[in-house]
């Protein structure tokens, strides 16, 4: 799937993020004049129930460790739930101490093959069953392009990696094609209102809305339809989170999109 190039795509949106600011700034504000009139005198809201990630990352006090921000755990769960105790390939970059790669494998449950890429070579040594590491840089295209040779499709991406742009950037461009279909690409770890990988994701959530509308007036089934782009017809959605953006592949290519006109009794001002 043919994906913006890196380079000139930024430089077509870099101004995105001082917009973005900018109408930030003023909903926070109206936000907060909201919030104090309608939340006096009632109680703080009620935290998410833990899940099994959760579960799994409190009660590790000892061993391999692991390091993650609180609110992840509701959006892992809520994204990678549908992949749990099936035969899926998993991949996480950025090993560090080992923890995570435990988690996963406790998550998704035996079936699943856990791959970890780290740069450093001592993290070779978390190898387990059903556990792989490969040693590489992240950044280094020609890195995953052997990485693809050797593992199979991926069904979820966890990049926890550095956390450059370059190294997001590079590693969503190389492995989005390599998932499966239905995959699910997560990158966390995205800091700074200003980072270049946040406003390429939010230039390709634009993507999700080009589209030149057609309308057949004889036929209520294709009143309004549209044709998908390359990119629409391989994207299902983008989900932005604090600190974390989610790429979600179609489980099948659409050529069109189709909104049919249904009922009898119409206003008279649209027709």
């Amino acid at each position: 799937m043919p994906f913006p190039n890196a380079m000139s795509f930024g430089r077509a949106i870099i101004a995105l993020p001082r917009t973005v600011l900018r109408h930030a700034k003023w909903f926070l504000w109206f936000l907060r004049g909201r919030n104090r009139t309608e939340t006096l005198g009632e109680a703080s809201p009620t935290p998410p129930p833990q899940n099994d990630l959760q579960r799994h990352f409190d009660s590790t006090q000892s061993g391999p460790g692991i390091w993650k921000w609180q609110h992840y755990f509701e959006i892992y769960d809520r994204h990678f739930s549908k992949f749990r105790n099936k035969p899926v390939n998993v991949l996480e970059i950025g090993i560090y101490s080992g923890g995570s790669l435990r988690m996963w494998k406790s998550y998704f449950g035996a079936s699943c093959i856990v791959y970890g890429v780290d740069m450093e070579e001592s993290c070779r040594a978390y190898e387990a069953q059903g556990v792989r590491v490969f040693i590489g840089d992240q950044a280094d295209r020609n890195f995953w392009r052997r990485f693809k040779q050797e593992a199979p499709k991926i069904d979820c991406v966890i990049d926890d990696g550095g956390h450059t742009s370059l190294q997001q950037l590079t590693s969503f461009e190389e492995l989005f094609p390599h998932l499966s279909p239905g995959g699910i690409y997560l990158c966390e770890d995205i800091h700074g209102a200003m980072s270049y990988f946040s406003a390429y994701v939010s230039g390709l959530s634009c993507q999700l809305h080009a589209c030149p509308i057609d309308a057949d007036l004889t036929n209520d089934e294709r009143r309004l339809f549209a044709k998908a782009s390359p990119f629409q017809s391989a994207v299902h959605s983008i989900h932005v989170y604090p600190f974390i953006a989610i790429i979600e592949k179609r489980p099948a290519p659409v050529t069109e999109f189709v909104a049919p006109k249904h009922g009898t009794q119409w206003q008279p001002f649209l027709r």
